[in-house]
């Protein structure tokens, strides 16, 4: 019989394919040429994923790419944490141990968490020591990625991506965002046919569609000729047609199914063409002797791949006896080595699957205890970075709490040490489950949990750091409590983005506490509940009740937390004084109780409140105090959060170039410590908005164009976005102008004051630059309803500089005339509450006078002067260029022509040196309105040898062509004396010439002459 089925193998043709293969070869090429390429391959199971993936990769060999497969791993409800990157990650060190090795300086400790062959683990356990752990995992993967692609193209592919674990999944998303001008080719393959309307793939392939970036190969089963062709090159004969019919009838057209078809066609076996696709499956196993089944057996309760050492162990088979058995099943095409030779897996994993189903009510839990037993007592028989994992799932699957408990508390503690949030969650929420079937006497033998920051010990839990022990690692007398379990769980959950699960678990925590015997963990909870909750009134509900609870109380790391984090629930809406007495309690309780990170973060708090109120230097010399602290430390979170504070003081203080300066520093930072996706997407914020300040439009640009979209908070991206906008309107660009805008309001944050605000500058300055002076003022009433907390006027003396602008621009519009005086009078009333103590203040103020003065009809030229003077003080061109710009304005029209044009040549100079195009364009049309020269310095009308005059047309001569266009716009003769700076005498007389010359009776008829004939721009 044996004789007969070793003929059988996989189908010697590939058929029906060439279609995917030839897009999965494009997108190699594509690479290639520096285009990072990302596929999905999805099918049905046996519909052919695996075989396309085996020949892409041949085709990879050949044009000299580096191809790492990697598998993931069923194994409990979300697999093992990282298992397919790991796998893939292992062959390329095997196929490329120097590259690799050279791509992985300065990465080691981040990449020992996904194989910990690249580095120490307690190193890797060090750099997941914070939640910003997996954010610097991420970026220190996609940089190494970057590097090995750096001299070849590189492939990756993940199979079974419906078995991945959620941390696997994640990865993989942050690395199609972020992976830019690499050779990397990305492919995924996962089960169609398995994915149930809450399985937790179905997100993740919903993200990847909206990122647009991911194409999609879907294989579709074989037609009736197809399976012909398949059926030909396996039976080497073309079939007959009866069993053609037969088998793409049972196969419906699964080329695995064809092969197992075609292989019990050939053997004759008894059982011929089942009916049954699950005794197709087995009829070839149970063809086998007895000794070989066992061994599938074992082998389908192990995982998706066992180790030979670890098989030969749970079967305890003589060595020679086994590798017999195993070759067996080798030769009939049943198992496969594994890709790295150390072990053995299933040729499919359907026939696995049908494999164990086949056991008997308590096979499986036995073979399950038989490998959990041997890996506790041999762990060295698999990988480091599988084994706790693995261990608890097999304790869990056979069915034995209380050993199932400590390996799931374990693997949560390895999962945490590699970043896997979701899959600590997942195992720490299965020692909860386990919990109540465990005595007591087992508890009492745990490791102490709530190994979390700051969680309240009691002082004679020797899980304390400070307090006394006797042994290299001492455990709890009583074991860890729930609540310290529940402790971990929520963090884990809030880590792991699930918000839901963590504030449910912070209440059933809550409800097992006693707060009057316990009310440091009651407090701690409540603020772990408001960080859940994110700002608003019930965040600090939760922080006031956890106040009240320890404020008398004996200091502690816990109320140093709540008093900071209470302080900063009004730190970037309206600060008060009570706030700064909390944060400075809050620093001193740190500094007593040792708590560093806390006392640093209180500090920070400190640092924005101070801003807040006023006091920016006082708020520098807090932050002043922290960086080197947190440089010493080597803590990222105080780092960035410091670089980020730095920049935005000395932005506020008009100190742009400072700004520049720290937030290049934090980018290099943050790049290095992987935190370009956290806090990096805020310093490239910050870092675009004082570039633009500088008037470095370009390099801002540049940096904005770079920015992932989809990287970072919603609020973060609409600020971007607003960024953008503001460079696209200073170019004169007003659609991609408004489309930034739109894409800022849609993103907007909660917050009110620090991004609501300049978005409303934004949206009144488009507003004017389209004509819609009565939008321009809708949005400018809509900020105006509330009043400005103090450390807001940075925000503000903006917005109502352009709010006047606005009106005043809109002067003499019948529709705009109607409520004008109040809505001057209530930007006079916001601005009088606003500081003018800094230059940059001063120039604002300044130019706010002058704007209010011209939305009166008033022209100002000193103000605009000495506005301009303040502002050119700060080094910075915005908006001096707009306070040259009026001033020449107002010069032109009180008659001083020099004055005017020397005005315009230096408002015009600088536009053209920041590359603000709207500035020149408006200067350009002062100086055709005005006739002033400003490129030939203070002179006055144009001199003799000038441009070429306009032909002459129906007689009109250029100025009274001004005249027309402004005859055509509806303007009177008092407005038209306004724009052009001449007397309304004077334009009188103009416009009656012009009637005369064009031959109409009135203006209405000049103007619509002037459009029907094009004498005036459309």
């Amino acid at each position: 019989m044996l004789a007969c089925v070793e003929r059988i193998s996989v189908s010697p043709v590939f058929v029906a394919r060439s279609v995917e293969l030839a897009e999965l070869a494009a997108a190699l090429d594509r690479a290639g040429a520096g285009q990072p390429q990302a596929l999905l391959v999805a099918g049905d199971a046996g519909v052919g994923k695996t075989r396309l993936l085996e020949e892409f990769a041949a085709v990879a060999g050949a044009r000299g790419a580096a191809f790492a497969l990697g598998g993931c791993v069923e194994v409990g409800a979300d697999g093992l944490p990282y298992a397919p990157v790991a796998s893939a990650l292992r062959a390329l060190h095997r196929a490329l141990p120097a590259e690799v090795e050279r791509a992985a300086v300065g990465s080691e400790a981040h990449l020992a968490q996904l194989l910990p062959e690249l580095g120490d683990a307690a190193e890797a356990a060090a750099a997941a020591r914070d939640e910003y752990g997996r954010a610097r995992l991420f970026e220190h993967t996609a940089q190494f990625f970057e590097r090995l692609a750096a001299d070849r193209t590189v492939v990756v592919a993940l199979e079974d991506l419906h078995w991945s674990d959620r941390s696997t999944r994640e990865l993989l998303v942050y690395l199609v965002r972020m992976l830019h001008d690499a050779r990397v080719v990305l492919v995924g393959s996962y089960r169609s046919d398995d994915l149930h309307r809450r399985h937790p793939l179905r997100p993740f392939l919903a993200e990847l569609d909206r990122l647009r970036t991911v194409q999609r190969l879907d294989l579709a089963r074989l037609a009736r000729a197809e399976v012909a062709e398949q059926l030909h090159g396996i039976l080497d004969a073309a079939p007959s047609p009866q069993l053609l019919d037969r088998v793409f009838t049972r196969s419906e057209g699964i080329p695995f199914f064809v092969e197992e078809l075609a292989a019990s066609h050939q053997q004759g076996c008894s059982a011929g063409l089942t009916d049954s696709l699950r005794d197709l499956l087995l009829v070839r196993v149970e063809a086998l002797p007895e000794p070989v089944q066992n061994v599938l057996r074992a082998l389908a309760q192990g995982g998706s791949a066992v180790e030979y050492r670890l098989l030969e162990a749970v079967l305890g088979l003589p060595e020679d006896e086994l590798i017999a058995l195993l070759r067996a099943a080798v030769d009939v095409n049943i198992l496969r080595p594994t890709a790295d030779g150390d072990g053995y897996r299933f040729r499919h994993a359907l026939v696995r699957e049908a494999v164990a189903d086949d056991l008997l009510p308590g096979e499986g839990s036995r073979i399950k205890r038989r490998y959990a037993t041997v890996l506790a007592e041999r762990p060295q028989l698999v990988h480091d970075d599988e084994r706790t994992t693995r261990l608890a799932n097999y304790w869990y699957a056979a069915g034995d709490p209380e050993r199932a408990l400590p390996a799931a508390l374990d693997a949560a503690r390895e999962a945490r040490s590699r970043s896997a949030f979701a899959e600590q969650l997942h195992l720490l929420e299965r020692a909860l489950e386990l919990w109540d079937r465990v005595p007591g006497e087992v508890l009492a033998r745990l490791r102490p949990g709530a190994d979390v920051e700051s969680y309240p010990l009691d002082p004679a839990d020797p899980a304390d750091p400070s307090a006394p022990s006797d042994g290299p690692e001492p455990c709890s007398r009583s074991g860890p409590r729930c609540v310290d379990l529940l402790a971990e769980a929520a963090v884990a959950a809030r880590l792991a983005g699930e918000r839901e699960r963590s504030l449910g678990l912070c209440r059933q925590a809550l409800r097992l506490i006693d707060e009057t015997a316990d009310p440091a963990r009651a407090a701690w909870f409540l603020t772990l509940s408001s960080r859940v909750c994110g700002p608003g009134d019930q965040a600090k509900a939760e922080l006031e009740h956890a106040r009240r609870l320890i404020g008398d109380g004996p200091p502690s790391a816990v109320q140093a937390e709540v008093l900071t984090r209470l302080a900063a629930c009004d730190v970037v809406e309206w600060p008060v004084e009570e706030d700064l007495d909390l944060a400075e309690s809050a620093v001193r309780i740190a500094r007593q109780v040792g708590a560093e990170t806390v006392e640093l973060h209180a500090r920070c708090t400190l640092s924005s409140l101070l801003v807040g109120l006023d006091r920016e230097q006082e708020g520098l010399a807090e932050l002043d105090l922290v960086l080197p602290r947190a440089l010493a430390l080597q803590d990222p979170d105080l780092l960035s959060r410091t670089h980020v504070l730095y920049t935005d003081v000395y932005e506020g203080l008009g100190r742009s170039a400072e700004a520049v300066e720290v937030a290049r520093a934090g980018a290099r930072m943050a790049r290095i410590n992987g935190l370009l996706g956290a806090s990096g997407t805020t310093l490239r914020g910050n870092l675009a908005e004082s570039l633009i300040s500088l008037g470095e439009l370009d390099e801002a640009a540049d940096l904005l164009a770079a920015a992932p979209p989809e990287l970072g908070s919603a609020g973060e991206r609409g600020f971007l976005a607003r960024m953008r906008g503001v460079i696209a309107l200073l170019r004169d660009d007003l659609p991609e102008a408004a489309r930034q805008l739109a894409c800022c309001i849609e993103q907007s944050a909660p917050s009110r004051f620090q991004f609501q605000l300049p978005e409303a500058e934004l949206t009144i300055r488009l507003a004017v630059a389209e004509g819609r002076f009565q939008d321009a003022r809708a949005e400018l009433l809509r900020q105006l309803g509330a009043a400005f907390p103090r450390g807001k006027s940075r925000y503000v003396w903006p917005l109502l500089v352009h709010g006047a602008a606005a009106e005043a621009d809109g002067y003499g519009l019948p529709a705009a005339a109607d409520g004008r005086p109040e809505v001057l009078a209530r930007i006079r009333g916001a601005a009088a509450g606003l500081r003018r103590t800094l230059p940059l203040e001063r120039g604002w103020s300044l130019l706010l006078d002058a704007e209010l003065a011209r939305a009166d009809g008033r022209s100002e030229p000193e103000t605009y002067r000495a506005a301009a003077e303040a502002l050119e003080a700060t080094g910075l061109p915005y908006p001096l260029d707009l306070a040259l710009l009026r001033a020449a304005e107002a010069e032109a029209a009180r008659g001083d022509r020099a004055a005017a044009a020397g005005l315009l040549h230096r408002a015009q100079a600088q536009a053209a040196r920041h590359g603000d195009v709207r500035t020149r364009r408006e200067a350009a049309l002062l100086a055709e309105r005005a006739r002033l020269r400003p490129a030939d310095g203070p002179a006055g009308p144009q001199p003799q040898g000038g441009p070429e005059p306009e032909p002459a047309v129906f007689g009109l001569t250029p100025r009274e062509r001004d005249v027309l266009r402004l005859v055509a716009l509806g303007r009177t003769n008092r407005q038209i004396a306004q724009e052009l700076f001449i007397s309304p005498k004077t334009a009188s007389v103009h416009v009656s010439n012009i009637l005369a010359k064009l031959e109409v009776a009135g203006r209405g008829e000049a103007a619509a002459m002037a459009h029907r004939l094009r004498l005036v721009p459309a």
